[in-house]
Parts: structure tokens; C-alpha cells; sequence
């Protein structure tokens, strides 16, 4: 919904780029379309596909795939430099070996490969240069945002899949043992680590706010709204407690068009209500990746 907001050639890029993103994650999930998550026997030979067809598109080659042109043609359009897609592919790398964050950080630095970098290469699509650090580190976290509230509300569905993103010091901290999350005598527990990743992920959200004085309105306009529709994802599990994971927490079409609505308004005070220059004390930051 929120993509609808852009002016056309914007968004017609963003479909394309969320065709290449979407396909990949179905590669690597046994999915159809994001739905039917299932575990798959070859992961690294689905990874290593989704490499040398990444591969191919950012040499501008023809795949035979369409998702995979849309990359090439999205990177072509931008200038989009090459190793932010590849920085996505690492993130598939991770789940296709298994990763489970130790500490914080790695929840970030996995939520970077995933999610952040996605921020990064939309920002790129709505005009922004691949050098403005300040401004595409506020578009990363929005990207992170995101991804704490898809592993605050889908921790049920990731048990189920054997994955676990929560990390295991936050584990060790409320005293729950590997594996056993999602059983009810630790419900009570599992709701405070819930409640936790919805205040990291508004803490993300806020930050991005302060990157949309750098954005034309119509971009503004669909950052906002979508950062407010996927918040509420966020804010719904805190507020559910013990029984977020008893069905799935989603966003009616009313409370999107009302973010829509509200999101008009944000994007025309933008530059008051969130000065681009505001610090990110506190925050993890891409320039972590490698250190």
C-alpha cells in the first residue's frame, strides 16, 4: 500500500526491487510468495543459485529469470553500488548456515544483511546518492525497524521452522533454555524478550523519521506511512503480552489507510518535526560491519 505512494518511476523501481529481494527469499525459504515456509535439503545449492544469478544481473547479464533482470535493470537505472545487493545475499548466507545471534550486535548485524541493506538500496531508488552515509544510515534503520518486528511477531512460526533470532545472552538473561521458547511455563518470560525487540525496533523506527527531510514528499510520504503500518506489527505484540504468538499479528486495511492519512500530514512538516541533523547516540551503525 505504502508503495502506491511514490511518483511512478520510483515506484515502478521499487517493484522491480522487491521482485529480486522476494524471489530470493522464496529461493532460500521453499516458499511461494512469501507464504508456505518450508524446510529445505539444499540450502547451500539454493544459495549458490541465488549467488551466480545475482551475480549475472549485476554483470548486466541476461538470467532468464525475470526477478533477477529486474536487478539488473534497478541497478543499471540508480547507480546503485553492486555490494549492497551482495550484502543481502550474505544475509541468506546466514540463514542458510544456521545463524543464531550470540548477542545483541548480532541481531543487528543479521538484521543489517536482511533488512537493512534493503533501507539502504530503497533510499538509492528514491533519489538519494549511494554517498550520503547520514542519510541512507537513517533508511538502515528503518530496514531494522522492520526486521525486529517480523522476528518479535513470527518467533512462533520460526521455532516451528528451527530458527531462533533471539539472542542467546537474552535468553540466558530471563532463563530459558535453547530450544524450549515457545512452551507455555516460559510464555511469561518470552513476552518481556517481545516487549524488548518492540522498544529496540521504535527506538530504529524513530531514528529513521529524522532521514525523510531528505526526501522528495511523495517518498516521504510512503516512508512514513509504511514505517507507521509496520510499527503498529511491533506495538500490537508488546501490548498482547503472553498471547502474541496465539495468531499472527497483522495490520487491518483501515489502520493502514489511517497511517496513510496520518503519513500526508507527517511528510508536509517533515523538516520540523524531524530535523535531518539529529545525533543517533546509542544506535548500531553499518560502519560496525567487519569491525
Amino acid at each position: 500500500m505504502a508503495s502506491r505512494l511514490f511518483d511512478r518511476k520510483t515506484r515502478e523501481q521499487a517493484w522491480l526491487l522487491y521482485a529480486w529481494c522476494r524471489a530470493c527469499d522464496d529461493l532460500a525459504d521453499g516458499q511461494t510468495m512469501g507464504m508456505g515456509r518450508s524446510a529445505v535439503d539444499d540450502p547451500m545449492a539454493r544459495l549458490a543459485t541465488i549467488r551466480s544469478l545475482t551475480e549475472q544481473a549485476l554483470a548486466g547479464q541476461k538470467t532468464d529469470d525475470p526477478a533477477f533482470d529486474a536487478l539488473a535493470l534497478v541497478v543499471a537505472e540508480t547507480g546503485m553500488p553492486h555490494e549492497l545487493p551482495r550484502d543481502l545475499v550474505r544475509g541468506f548466507a546466514l540463514d542458510a548456515t544456521d545463524f543464531r545471534p550470540r548477542h545483541e550486535a548480532d541481531l543487528y548485524r543479521y538484521c543489517y544483511h536482511v533488512a537493512g541493506v534493503v533501507g539502504v538500496m530503497m533510499a538509492i531508488v528514491m533519489g538519494v546518492s549511494p554517498d550520503d552515509a547520514p542519510v541512507l544510515d537513517r533508511a538502515c534503520d528503518l530496514g531494522i525497524a522492520f526486521q525486529l518486528a517480523n522476528i518479535a511477531r513470527d518467533m512462533s512460526e520460526d521455532d516451528a521452522a528451527g530458527r531462533c533470532y533471539i539472542p542467546q545472552d537474552w535468553l540466558a538473561e530471563f532463563d530459558i533454555p535453547p530450544g524450549e521458547a515457545m512452551k507455555p511455563p516460559y510464555r511469561q518470560r518470552l513476552a518481556m524478550i517481545g516487549r524488548r525487540l518492540a522498544e529496540r525496533a521504535d527506538r530504529y523506527e524513530a531514528s529513521a523519521r529524522h532521514g525523510t527531510p531528505a526526501l522528495s514528499f511523495r517518498s516521504a510520504w510512503a516512508v512514513l506511512a509504511a514505517a507507521g503500518i509496520y510499527g503498529d506489527i511491533a506495538r500490537e505484540v508488546a501490548a498482547r503480552g503472553p498471547a502474541a504468538w496465539d495468531r499472527r499479528v497483522v495490520t487491518s486495511k483501515a489502520a493502514k489507510l489511517g497511517w496513510v492519512a496520518k503519513a500526508a500530514f507527517q511528510a508536509s512538516r517533515r523538516n520540523t518535526l524531524w530535523p535531518g541533523d539529529a545525533r543517533r547516540d546509542g544506535l548500531w551503525t553499518r560502519a560496525l560491519i567487519g569491525a
